[in-house]
């Protein structure tokens, strides 16, 4: 088919210089998701850390907020109560506006880590 060997050759040439393309191109792929994953893991154990953090200064202060509430409403249960209550109303109001606070948010952090624009880099 082909008059030459050059020709051959050619076809040769490119089909390694494909080869390589490819292993290239599966190498940088790897590398890509390795840094996503990286930084989606860092991003979560950044919030894990936030939140368990977050949930002892909660403790600590509704504790304290119960004992200088105790002479104000008549006693340390009444108090208590009262805290518990604001905590129970601060979960409605997450669970509430979960799709607004939690998900959305997520949905772009996810979405914008892993499908940016390879102009913004």
């Amino acid at each position: 088919m082909f008059a030459d060997d050059r020709s051959i050759e050619n076809l040769q040439q490119l089909f390694v210089e494909f080869k390589k393309y490819l292993k290239l191109q599966k190498e940088y792929t790897k590398l890509e998701i390795t840094e996503k994953l990286s930084i989606l893991l860092s991003a979560l154990v950044l919030l894990s850390v936030v939140i368990i953090l977050g949930m002892v200064a909660l403790f600590y202060l509704s504790f304290a907020l119960a004992y200088i509430l105790d002479p104000l409403v008549g006693g340390l249960m009444v108090s208590f109560s009262i805290i518990a209550g604001f905590h129970l109303l601060l979960v409605l109001l997450v669970i509430t506006f979960r799709k607004k606070l939690i998900i959305n948010p997520m949905v772009n952090f996810i979405a914008g880590l892993f499908f940016e624009n390879d102009n913004e880099k």
